[in-house]
């Protein structure tokens, strides 16, 4: 009876301490190989705030974005994205990404640097996904407040 009740406290410790990491590896693929392809970013939005300025991905002004073109390639979670807003500066890159099985779009960018090397990526929500339309969310702190900001995306 002591070595059930011991197995069953560890049964329960383990489960408590399970991760809920954004990097959480569990992969949500059904939505990974929706988002298979090109995409264009139409909008970047702030719902219930004024105008406001910043700096996405840690880049450029998040309105640089609107009309960048991103791929995403589901199989082995590569792609790459531009910048190409005549008004912003030009920027390539290649990325890795996944999404988890809590819904969070994991993004390194990479730039000459290999994926293992880079230590530092950008973790957002993943909202509505359709054939032609998805859309992520990111929470940033703006002068003491958080603000969301919604980037959607356009199937090309």
């Amino acid at each position: 009876m002591k070595k059930m009740m011991y197995a069953l406290v560890l049964l329960v410790l383990f489960s408590a301490c399970k991760s809920k990491s954004a990097t959480n590896t569990r992969l949500d693929n059904k939505t990974e190989v929706a988002l298979k392809g090109n995409w264009t970013l139409t909008k970047v939005s702030y719902p219930g705030s004024e105008v406001i300025k910043i700096t996405s991905f840690d880049l450029a002004d998040s309105q640089c974005f609107v009309g960048s073109q991103w791929r995403f390639i589901s199989n082995n979670n590569k792609g790459e994205f531009s910048l190409n807003n005549a008004s912003c500066m030009a920027f390539n890159s290649p990325i890795t990404w996944f999404i988890n099985k809590e819904g969070q779009f994991v993004m390194k960018i990479l730039n000459e640097t290999k994926a293992r090397k880079v230590t530092e990526g950008y973790v957002l929500q993943v909202g509505t996904v359709t054939d032609s339309t998805f859309e992520l969310t990111d929470r940033v702190n703006v002068g003491g407040k958080n603000v969301t900001v919604v980037y959607q995306f356009s199937r090309n």
